[in-house]
């Protein structure tokens, strides 16, 4: 099967869709909604391991041929070496952005880590780490990176849409916040993009990866267990 890199979208549309027939659905507004951001991505990570389970299968591959996975292949420097570059570049990223965006090096939309049920905290902080690499690494670098023939196309256009999908995670219809998330997430995406191009090892990144969401999974489970402590972090 051809063409795999026509699927790089659809994170971005599935993502949008979702929040707002969600919305509708519930007659909230999309602001009401984001705190399950993580509950609806890891449902829909879910789908996009299957999908690409389906597109491995179909192009004569395994998942674990498609993101080129090599048992043996990655040593504790790789993976420490990029498990800081992601949080050096993914931090410096939101200053940026948030600098830019809203002329504060320190924003960052409360909603990412506003509290749940504890019990789907619970299970978000397992999960969440574990299929949003799988699914996103898998998505844009298998899919993306490993099938686009052109050097600079195939780093440029899978980390456009590697950022591009957590500009609807979750959805916000304002401009700002759209420019923001896309800014926050750009430079670390083009980085990883570049790096497994040249090193077509995706173990570092998605063991970097995991660690980044595990983080952001931890906060939503102390503020879901911790009561004021949403409201305190808002503040800061």
């Amino acid at each position: 099967m051809k063409h795999l890199s026509l699927w790089l979208p659809i994170r971005s549309i599935a993502f949008l869709l979702v929040f707002i027939s969600c919305a509708g659905v519930l007659g909230q507004d999309l602001d009401n909604i984001g705190c399950w951001w993580s509950v609806i991505a890891v449902v829909l990570n879910i789908l996009t391991i299957g999908l690409l389970v389906i597109l491995a299968k179909r192009n004569g591959q395994t998942f674990w041929q498609l993101i080129n996975y090599q048992k043996g292949k990655t040593t504790w420097k790789q993976i420490v070496g990029i498990t800081l570059l992601v949080l050096v570049v993914g931090m410096a990223g939101m200053y940026m952005a948030g600098f830019l965006c809203y002329d504060n090096f320190l924003y960052a939309p409360p909603v990412i880590i506003a509290p749940i049920p504890q019990m789907l905290a619970i299970i978000n902080i397992i999960l969440l780490p574990i299929t949003t690499t799988f699914a996103e690494d898998g998505l844009y670098l298998g899919c993306g990176v490993n099938q686009i023939k052109n050097k600079y196309a195939a780093i440029i256009i899978p980390a456009f849409f590697y950022a591009l999908q957590h500009c609807f995670i979750p959805t916000l219809l304002d401009g700002k916040y759209i420019v923001y998330r896309f800014i926050s997430f750009l430079p670390l995406t083009l980085i990883l993009c570049w790096y497994y191009y040249r090193k077509r090892n995706p173990l570092p990144i998605m063991v970097g990866h995991a660690l980044i969401d595990l983080a952001t999974a931890a906060q939503i489970v102390a503020t879901s267990f911790i009561p004021g402590l949403y409201q305190t972090m808002c503040g800061l």
